[in-house]
């Protein structure tokens, strides 16, 4: 059952036997790659205690503050779980989403401003959609126009279901990459042996079908949602399926994200550096001999 927060610190202290149970810093990493929420966290409104001293996993009481300015209390499990499918900064505040739901996007964006919200009378209810159950092989919701099914598992091909490149740094990636490794272009998709969603098939940014490795750029994107909370556990079962069909993954985690697998490398950016130690990780991986054979100097030598 959570606790307040002056409960909370006070069993702590108490436990540990001391009057500062976690140092100022002791969770900085854990925190990281949830940029939203650090500026969402005010420690003058929870008893001077920094969210570096707060273990994500405890049950606890907090108060945040939305970048409107609506106080509401979660704990932070319910905070790093909170971004769901939306890309809306507004999924991080429960205000705001209300707000965003019972009012046309104008009408919510004056609604802020002037800090006026409907009563629960005049706010029609939102829809209440119950949840789907995953798909199964032969299931009818399996995309009909996804060619993966007469595939075999671990196929790499070209898919027109696999959506656009969210960045330009992926494109940036994928051509300083091209420069470098000698690999078949156009290839996108990756059959694997269970649905994911209503697709036989997973969409790597960068397919390397030679070396049978997945890379995956990874960033929280402008509002600070992509990768994160249950974003972040949809990754790691795409990177499970991809592990189960013989693949293996590799993810650049920029904007303070931490690695998930164990051949992701943390970067700033895409740069020349961050290629040599991707490079690196692939020889890592497959192998010396295997990888300098595909690089794009020795072809040309």
């Amino acid at each position: 059952m959570p606790e307040q927060v002056e409960a909370w610190w006070a069993r702590r202290q108490r436990s540990k036997g001391t009057s500062l149970p976690y140092s100022v810093g002791q969770y900085r990493e854990a925190w990281q790659s949830y940029p939203v929420l650090v500026r969402q966290y005010h420690p003058d409104l929870n008893r001077g205690i920094t969210l570096t001293q707060i273990p994500p996993a405890a049950d606890v009481y907090l108060v945040w503050v939305c970048v409107v300015g609506h106080e509401f209390v979660a704990t932070p499990d319910e905070q790093r779980q909170r971004p769901g499918q939306s890309r809306r900064r507004s999924t991080w505040c429960p205000d705001c989403a209300a707000l965003a739901v019972t009012r046309s996007p104008r009408g919510a964006a004056v609604a802020l401003v002037a800090g006026v919200r409907d009563s629960p009378a005049d706010a029609p209810a939102a829809p209440v959609r119950k949840p789907k159950p995953p798909a199964k092989l032969g299931d009818s919701r399996i995309c009909a126009s996804s060619t993966a099914a007469g595939r075999a598992i671990g196929d790499a091909f070209h898919s027109d279901c696999a959506p656009r490149p969210a960045s330009a740094a992926e494109g940036d990636l994928r051509a300083m990459l091209t420069a470098r490794l000698q690999f078949e272009p156009g290839l996108n998709a990756v059959r694997v042996a269970r649905p994911f969603f209503t697709h036989l098939e997973v969409w790597p940014d960068i397919v390397i079908a030679e070396l049978r490795v997945a890379i995956e750029y990874d960033t929280t994107g402008r509002d600070g949602l992509e990768h994160v909370g249950r974003r972040e556990a949809v990754d790691r079962r795409k990177d499970r399926m991809l592990r189960a069909a013989g693949w293996e993954v590799v993810r650049i985690r920029c904007g303070k994200l931490q690695p998930i697998g164990p051949h992701d490398l943390v970067a700033p950016g895409v740069s020349s550096r961050l290629i040599d130690r991707l490079l690196d990780e692939l020889r890592s991986i497959r192998g010396d001999l295997i990888v300098d054979c595909y690089l794009a100097e020795r072809a040309s030598a």
